[in-house]
């Protein structure tokens, strides 16, 4: 656990300055004063920008919708407080290194000639900058200098950073040298789709994954869970109806519950279902056309009542026909174990059968990891009989090439990590022979250099964008560079 950190004093701020530090925006601030390296303080925003400027003349245009924001934020009475910082050091920068500055930061380069004014310099404080594990409000005071003091202080850890140590003294090595971004085009493309990120989700994702590549965003953050997916956490619960009795609900819907939820599930999964054939007195369940036809019969209760399988093959054969229900793979998903007699028969008409349990742990990795799913090699394990171990063995086999990735792109990010001086090290590449090297001497088994070159070449895929690759002319000399993680707990 962090250790813990009293602050006497806040820094007060302009709100959207204040704001782009917490989002990674920037790492420095202007500073009327020499701070000492090391001082902390709480974070206080107010609403008076430097220089009394127009936020339009103030910030770049990419911040002004959260510069709004945050001003908004402010109420007549209280501030809210939602981070601390450490400085980290400070430095004077001559009127030369304005244009520069101005990529670096969130401040128009008129915002730094004004505040410039009649000085020969601009001082910039560099900051580390953590979260608050819950914010605070404070008495609004209006700031007559540039710290205030706390009271009663204020107790806090370094267990949220906005940046990890790497990308922190990468940003601050850059700021120092005054070395312009390496990805500008990213930069704006990031800044062209920022307004979108509030309303569209996959915008969001995508915001968050350019921030993440240009060092404004940690590979800290967390992927909260998608409230859209909740009902994977019930399908194993409407198959098995001792927990349904309880809700006193009839045989009829809650067999349709866990049907329309098996629907729901195989769709997710990747299947098209059909809705001709849809359940009821006389129809199938569930009949797949895609990526290859299979008939599913759904049970929900204490037991797979007897007779079921036979049930599966009058009904497909009926509605399929002969040679196309043959030719389809069969499914029943239900509670409990199975008699022996449906075994049997099951086994005699070449029937899987698996739990409702088997069924959402399916689901749940596909929702974890998205491309985790393959459903044609899924179905090499749709073996006659009762298959939930089936089911397990290609969750784990699933689970362990996922987890294999992740390792290899560890392994490439620990090689950037060996060099933390320069701001390129996380764009500096790796060819296959050190990658392996690398990861070979801690994991087992061990990999080729082929094994090694397949892997990096999947993960720096435009479509996965893990890693970058640096090509050449001999496939042996490409070079990877790690760009974003990949969580495995």
């Amino acid at each position: 656990m962090s250790d813990s950190v009293v602050l006497d004093t806040a820094l007060c701020l302009p709100a959207s300055d204040i704001e782009a530090l917490i989002q990674g925006r920037m790492i420095a601030t202007m500073s009327q004063i020499f701070i000492n390296m090391g001082r902390q303080f709480a974070l206080y925003p107010t609403n008076i920008p430097i220089n009394l400027q127009p936020y339009e003349q103030y910030y770049c245009s990419s911040l002004l919708p959260i510069a709004q924001t945050a001003l908004a934020q402010i109420g007549c009475d209280k501030v809210v407080v939602k981070a601390w910082a450490r400085c980290e050091g400070c430095k004077m920068y001559p009127p030369e290194s304005l244009d520069t500055l101005s990529q670096l930061t969130v401040w128009t380069k008129e915002a730094l000639q004004r505040s410039l004014g009649q000085r020969s310099h601009i001082f910039l404080a560099y900051l580390r900058v953590y979260l608050l594990p819950q914010s605070l409000d404070i008495l609004l005071q209006s700031p007559n200098r540039q710290f205030r003091p706390l009271n009663p202080s204020l107790i806090v850890s370094e267990a949220t950073p906005v940046l990890n140590d790497r990308t922190f003294t990468q940003r601050k090595h850059q700021l120092e040298k005054l070395e312009p971004s390496l990805h500008p085009e990213l930069e704006e493309l990031q800044s062209a789709i920022a307004s979108l990120s509030i309303s569209q989700p996959a915008a969001k994702q995508l915001d968050e994954d350019i921030k993440v590549f240009l060092g404004w965003s940690s590979d800290k953050l967390i992927k909260q869970p998608d409230q859209n997916l909740a009902w994977i956490n019930n399908i194993a619960k409407l198959g098995d109806r001792s927990i349904e009795l309880e809700e006193k609900k009839s045989n009829y819907q809650a067999g349709t519950d866990f049907e329309n939820i098996a629907r729901q599930s195989l769709e997710f999964l990747g299947f098209k279902v059909e809705n001709a054939y849809k359940g009821g007195a006389g129809g199938l369940d569930l009949f797949c056309s895609k990526p290859y036809p299979i008939v599913c019969e759904c049970k929900a209760g204490r037991l797979i009542p007897s007779g079921t399988v036979e049930e599966l093959i009058k009904l497909g054969g009926m509605h399929l026909g002969a040679d196309q229900f043959l030719d389809s793979a069969k499914l029943v998903m239900g509670p409990g174990n199975p008699s022996a007699d449906i075994l049997k028969a099951a086994q005699k008409w070449k029937v899987s059968i698996i739990n409702a349990m088997t069924l959402q742990k399916l689901v749940q990795l596909k929702a974890k990891y998205p491309g985790a799913i393959n459903l044609v090699e899924l179905q090499q394990y749709l073996e006659p009989g009762q298959i939930d171990y089936k089911i397990d063995e290609y969750i784990d086999k699933a689970e362990r090439e996922i987890k294999l990735r992740s390792h290899i792109i560890t392994v490439v990010k620990e090689l950037s990590e060996q060099d933390n001086q320069s701001s390129k090290a996380t764009h500096q590449g790796f060819t296959v022979t050190e990658t392996r090297v690398h990861y070979n001497a801690t994991h087992n088994p061990r990999l080729n250099d082929e094994d090694v070159h397949d892997l990096l070449i999947e993960l720096s895929s435009p479509l996965t964008g893990y890693l970058g690759r640096i090509k050449s002319s001999n496939l042996n000399s490409d070079r990877f560079y790690f760009l974003r993680d990949l969580p495995i707990n």
